[in-house]
Parts: structure tokens; C-alpha cells; sequence
């Protein structure tokens, strides 16, 4: 491991070990080929091949059929906000969304900014976002219902998806996708930035169900179409290479050494039931989202005194912990507990929490 720390970083994120390490094998020389993969021109075979694998191993993780389209686009989820009512509206039609903080208001405003007549059907900003809501009533005529599957500075998750009634489900699930088992047959269109779960900053995952590519306008432009990318299996421009070809290293790791999404998501919640067991048994430090719409990724705390703030840190860096303080616009500390993250960093994590609680108790 050398000098490597326990990274609990939001995003970019912790990314396995052994595809780090076979992405330093293969830096110089890509498969023989004499380049880096940094080189290779995205319409040679050896890059269709590594894009090719990519998409196939997504389905079978995701468990995809025919239907499904795997897309490698850019712009981040940031992108999706405005791509997703640009391509999926539908005329007299609202778009509806819950808004469960941050990323799902802003992919709310983009939706206003387009013009669209916005449903915000359920919220949780009434307990400032600690909450995923429960009741989400659904027009029937809703084009699309739009949630955010894990918000990642509020440290909240939906453990259960809405039933939509038939209404197509649409979900940014940047922070958690590939880390648990979940039914796809809802979902419409479902899109993650990859640099939290999924690979390196730079590329995003978008999987759109084939009919609902009959209500994108023919009139978009280009570049912001799904049509576009689907008819060019991601490669109408220059796609990020290097970030499809970390991608495809996550998902084979996630499929041959892991052992796929459900054995991932035993995993995942060995690690976070063994930070929030600790958190529960304690009164120094206070987890900051309600009980039961926790987060598997994205575990948010605070400490009895803000004053401890800035030694705790330091605390954390001596101890080989790093990426813990929280997001700048709630403070505090997060741990987030990505496929990439280890249980022995969680249980690191827990020793340095318990002995600086004796400490400063």
C-alpha cells in the first residue's frame, strides 16, 4: 500500500485497488498496442472493444435487456438536470420530482429554467433535507417522476423507490449506483456522474429504456439529444476514453472479484451498519440524518462542540483518514463508503472516533 491512506472522500472518490493497480500496468502499453490508453484513437478496435465490454457488463450487473441502452456521455449529473425534461417532457404534461436537497433542487430549477411545468410532489426541506418522504403522491399524467436515490451531503437514501403507477421513473443515482440490488423495470431513464461509485471524474452513466427515445424532440440540438448518442453508441464526438476504459475496469472488478451487486451490497452495509452501530451508542457525536432514511454511502456527523472541529481533522490525517470533512454547505463530517472503500477503513475510522471521544469527552 506504500503511503496510501483510507480515502472517504464524496467525489472523486476511492476507486479499488487492484484497478488502480492494473490501470498502472497498462499506462505505458495498452493490450500490446505500443500507446497508452491515454493514445489510442476512440475509433480503433482496441477502444470499441474496451467500450463494448463496458456496456455488456453494465447490463448484466444492472440486469438490463434489449430494451436498455447504455450511454457514455459528458457534462456530469449537472448535465442530466436539463437533458432529462429537454428529451423526456411531454406536451401538457408536468414533470414531477422529489426534492430531497441539493442535487434534486437543482435538477428542479434547470427543469423551470427550460419552461416546464414542474410537479415538486413530496420534499423533506420542511427537517432540512434529514429525510427521505414517504408519502409521494403521483399524477397519472405525469411525463416522468424524478428522485435523487442518495443525496450525498445529507446523508439520506431512498431504501425504497415510489411506486409511480406506471409513470416512468427517472433517477440521478450518482453516489450510489452499482452498490445495491434494485428492480430497473421502473426506471425510464436513470443516469450517475461516475466519479463516486463508478470510476474517475469525467464520464456519465446514462441507461434510457428504448421507448423512451419516442418522445425526444427531433428538434433538439445535437450534442444534447439522447437520440444522438444512442444511434452513435456514445461516439458521435470524442468520447473521455480514459475515463470508459476505468469504468469498465470498476465493473469487471465488480463482477469477477467482487462477485456482483449482490455480494457488493452485503458489503455495504456490513460498513455502514458497523459506523451507525457506533454512532447509536454513543452521545459525542450525532449523526445528522433521520434513523430510518439513512444512507449506505454517505454517512453525515456532527460534533458536540465546533471547536473540536479543526483537531479532529488533524486527528484523522495523522491517523491515515482523509476526505471526512463535510460538505461547505452543511459543515460537520462525512464518511462515505463507496464499493472502493474497505471495511478496514471503516473500522479504522470507528477506533480514531471511539479514542478521540475519550479524549475530548
Amino acid at each position: 500500500m506504500g503511503g496510501r491512506i483510507f480515502n472517504f472522500n464524496a467525489g472523486p472518490a476511492a476507486l479499488p485497488l487492484p484497478v488502480l493497480q492494473e490501470i498502472q500496468r497498462e499506462m505505458l502499453d495498452y493490450g500490446g498496442t505500443g500507446m497508452s490508453i491515454l493514445e489510442i484513437s476512440h475509433r480503433s478496435k482496441p477502444f470499441e472493444e474496451i467500450l463494448d465490454d463496458a456496456v455488456v457488463r453494465i447490463k448484466r450487473l444492472l440486469k438490463l435487456d434489449a430494451r436498455h441502452h447504455v450511454l457514455f456521455l459528458q457534462g456530469g449529473a449537472s448535465m442530466q438536470f436539463l437533458m432529462v425534461p429537454m428529451n423526456l417532457a411531454l406536451p401538457g404534461a408536468a414533470v414531477a420530482y422529489v426534492d430531497t436537497g441539493t442535487w434534486s433542487t437543482k435538477a428542479i430549477k434547470e427543469a423551470r429554467n427550460l419552461g416546464k411545468e414542474v410537479a415538486v410532489v413530496a420534499s423533506s426541506q420542511d427537517r432540512d433535507f434529514s429525510y427521505i418522504p414517504k408519502e409521494i403522491p403521483v399524477p397519472s399524467d405525469a411525463a416522468y417522476l424524478h428522485v435523487t436515490s442518495n443525496n450525498t451531503i445529507r446523508g439520506t437514501q431512498f431504501h425504497r423507490f415510489p411506486e409511480s403507477g406506471g409513470v416512468p421513473l427517472v433517477s440521478d443515482m450518482s453516489s450510489d449506483i452499482f452498490s445495491r440490488v434494485f428492480d430497473v423495470e421502473p426506471f425510464g431513464l436513470l443516469y450517475a456522474g461516475a466519479q463516486k461509485n463508478a470510476g474517475p471524474a469525467g464520464v456519465t452513466l446514462v441507461v434510457i429504456r428504448e421507448d423512451m427515445l419516442e418522445r425526444v424532440p427531433k428538434a433538439l440540438p445535437t450534442m444534447l439529444s439522447y437520440r444522438t448518442f444512442v444511434e452513435k453508441k456514445s461516439m458521435f464526438n470524442t468520447p473521455p476514453c480514459f475515463a470508459i476504459y476505468v469504468v469498465r475496469l470498476v465493473v469487471k472488478w465488480l463482477e469477477e472479484t467482487v462477485g456482483g451487486l449482490e455480494a457488493m451490497e452485503r458489503v455495504n452495509r456490513r460498513k455502514a451498519a458497523l459506523l451507525y452501530d457506533y454512532l447509536d451508542s454513543q452521545d459525542f457525536y450525532r449523526g445528522t440524518a433521520q434513523k430510518d432514511s439513512r444512507s449506505l454511502m454517505n454517512v453525515t456527523f456532527l460534533l458536540p462542540d465546533a471547536q473540536l472541529e479543526q483537531a479532529f481533522l488533524e486527528g484523522c490525517a495523522a491517523a491515515g483518514l482523509g476526505g471526512l470533512k463535510g460538505h461547505r454547505s452543511v459543515g460537520g463530517f462525512r464518511a462515505s463508503l463507496y464499493n472502493a472503500v474497505p471495511l478496514e477503513a471503516v473500522e479504522a475510522l470507528v477506533e480514531f472516533m471511539k479514542e478521540f471521544a475519550r479524549k475530548n469527552g
